[in-house]
């Protein structure tokens, strides 16, 4: 290869599962005229993170999968060298894809004991598997953030949690399964994003610790990491001024947090890989089309993701890098392109156009993990306390943001039939009248369905359900099972007034079925809560 045709390899330009065709023939252009390395899939345009302020409408398509598959197909077919498929599968496909197989939130695993670590493994080799029968080798996961502030925007659900040791043990096992599947991992948002209020999406977080401090905790999951020969490792969008003679440049255009600090202090020579090129921390600083690209090659980065200015990138790259660093960037790229299997004459790059996901196995998987990490907050005889007011009569459910058709009552009413009432949607009205409904019931059993996994707008849980259940807590016996971000209990009212609280962390149906379980059974929890929460 030439030199420019060895820079098109560090490009990994986004690409939209739900484009226009005139959008993939442009793409096509794009890789066959500049020799681009690989790919980063995201649903469509809509849904990329960078765009949400634009309340553009993410339009659902049922067949994304198979588009998918195609579009790997045909892109592979018109590329000079194989390219490196990526995408960012944190949970599964099902992140960016519907209709596939998706798995629990980091925070959920984390709430495993550290003797359940295997499951950590089995759904990185379980999301390997999925990702590498669609075409894609490379998913840009896991975490390893430790999240220690619990108004993270950004990062909160996506962590394992808020202890480092269970954080960097946890991300090595999933990097070891998507391995075992044929898959690359990457540990990700060095230095540590977890410790930050912004939303690096849309705008720059400013880290204020030390090298030391950072050595100490957020940097551990990293180090471990380097010593297990991760993949890859990528860069954070966030300024960590004691390592910049205290200036706020962004760790992914920072010579010092890349160079210095990774490759000579922790002693790193694998690929590193730029978080998205695209994001307002970084997009809007250089006018020049290209020089953006230029920086964050320089600073240390040799895979630019999202890169928006393709080929001004490689031309100011081209003028400015040394051959050396040109061909130490193109060596690692190359080494886990083989690793990946595509550079080999006898592998076949094409997906499986047809093939079918193994739903039984993430199934059976998603209920072992709900075995083992749902959390019991506070039990004051729970199950003696909803078995004996059923036996007066004076037991009633309230379902919080699902009806009452949900797996979790079904499960409990085979043995506890009750009156059951739900709140989905509404206003005022509405809860004045579930307060009217449950007014003769001494004992309420709550299953609150969070909306969203995000902070924002406290979980999206209107004020009037959490007045309701500040109100309720104090005049009746409440047994309250959250299925949803833990994080999500610091927005609720008046907490240590509830009788009995069950951390449960997804609303998936294995989930509930376990939760039901252990309610009528009077199991023992296994979990134990990743993060810490106040005011329990």
């Amino acid at each position: 290869m030439t030199l420019e045709q060895k820079i098109g390899q560090f490009f990994f330009p986004a690409v939209f599962i739900n484009d226009t065709e005139e959008n993939i023939q442009e793409m096509e252009l794009l890789i066959q005229n500049h020799n681009i390395g690989g790919l980063t899939f995201f649903h469509s345009r809509a849904s990329a993170a960078t765009n949400y302020e634009t309340k553009k409408k993410v339009i659902l398509n049922d067949d994304s999968c198979q588009r998918l598959r195609e579009l790997i197909t045909r892109y592979q077919k018109c590329a000079p060298t194989p390219l490196l498929m990526s995408i960012d599968a944190e949970w599964g496909l099902a992140m960016r894809v519907e209709k596939t197989p998706q798995y629990p939130y980091a925070i959920t695993l984390g709430a495993l004991p550290i003797s359940q670590s295997h499951l950590v493994y089995e759904v990185g080799k379980q999301i390997g598997l999925d990702l590498k029968s669609v075409g894609i080798q490379y998913n840009l996961a896991p975490l390893a953030d430790i999240n220690n502030n619990p108004n993270n925007p950004v990062i909160g659900y996506r962590s394992f949690g808020e202890e480092k040791e269970k954080v960097s043990d946890f991300a090595i096992e999933y990097v070891k399964g998507m391995n075992d599947a044929g898959v690359l991992g990457c540990l990700k948002h060095f230095p540590g994003h977890g410790n930050t209020n912004v939303d690096s999406h849309l705008g720059l977080p400013i880290l204020d610790e030390n090298l030391e401090q950072l050595l100490e905790n957020e940097l551990l999951p990293f180090i471990k990491g380097i010593d297990a020969n991760v993949d890859s490792i990528m860069i954070g969008h966030l300024a960590v001024p004691a390592l910049n003679d205290g200036k706020n440049t962004s760790a992914t255009l920072s010579k010092p947090v890349i160079e210095t600090l990774l490759r000579k202090q922790l002693g790193y020579d694998g690929l590193i890989i730029s978080d998205a090129l695209n994001m307002k921390s970084v997009s809007d600083l250089y006018s020049k089309k290209g020089q953006l690209e230029w920086e964050a090659f320089n600073a240390g980065n040799d895979i630019l993701c999202f890169a928006i200015n393709v080929a001004e990138g490689i031309q100011e790259i081209l003028k400015n890098a040394s051959e050396e660093r040109i061909d130490e960037s193109f060596n690692r790229l190359w080494k886990a392109k083989q690793k990946a299997g595509i550079l080999n004459p006898d592998s076949s790059l094409n997906p499986i156009l047809n093939g079918d996901f193994d739903f039984e196995t993430t199934s059976k998987l998603n209920y072992k993990i709900a075995e083992n990490c749902i959390t019991t907050l506070r039990d004051n005889q729970n199950t003696n306390t909803v078995f004996e007011a059923q036996r007066a009569n004076k037991l009633a459910k309230i379902s919080l943001y699902k009806n009452t058709d949900n797996l979790f009552f079904k499960n409990v009413s085979t043995v506890l039939p009750s009156s059951e009432f739900s709140y989905e949607i509404g206003n005022d009205l509405a809860i004045a009248e579930l307060e009217n409904d449950i007014a003769e019931f001494d004992t309420i059993l709550i299953s609150l369905f969070v909306p969203k996994a995000k902070p924002l707008n406290k979980f999206d849980i209107e004020e009037t359900v959490l007045e309701f259940l500040e109100k309720i807590f104090t005049t009746k016996k409440c047994i309250l099972y959250v299925f949803g971000n833990p994080y999500a209990l610091q927005v609720i009212p008046n907490l240590k007034a509830a009788l009995g609280i069950v951390q449960v962390y997804q609303d998936f149906p294995e989930f509930q079925k376990v939760a039901a379980n252990q309610l009528l059974s009077n199991a023992a929890c296994q979990g134990t809560l990743p993060v810490i929460i106040t005011d329990l």
